[in-house]
């Protein structure tokens, strides 16, 4: 795994989700997740599968975590 695509993975995991129910932090997990993913995969000329495989491992995260492990606030859509 190169240093970029090991930089994004990090940044994921670091910013996975936000809110105190499971649902909305797989929510959040998976959209940040995907935003990372996809500007990953820009830069390594794969974005639809940068933004998937970030989506998926962002919504894991978030539904995997509880508020007390990892809490970035209230979701926008509340």
């Amino acid at each position: 795994m190169n240093r970029l695509a090991l930089a994004a993975t990090m940044s994921l995991l670091l910013l996975s989700a936000c809110g105190t129910s499971t649902q909305d932090r797989a929510i959040s997990g998976g959209a940040m997740g995907a935003a990372a993913g996809g500007v990953a995969g820009l830069l390594l000329d794969h974005p639809v599968a940068g933004a998937l495989l970030g989506g998926a491992a962002g919504a894991a995260t978030g539904a995997l975590t509880d508020e007390n492990q990892i809490d970035l606030g209230k979701p926008v859509w509340k």
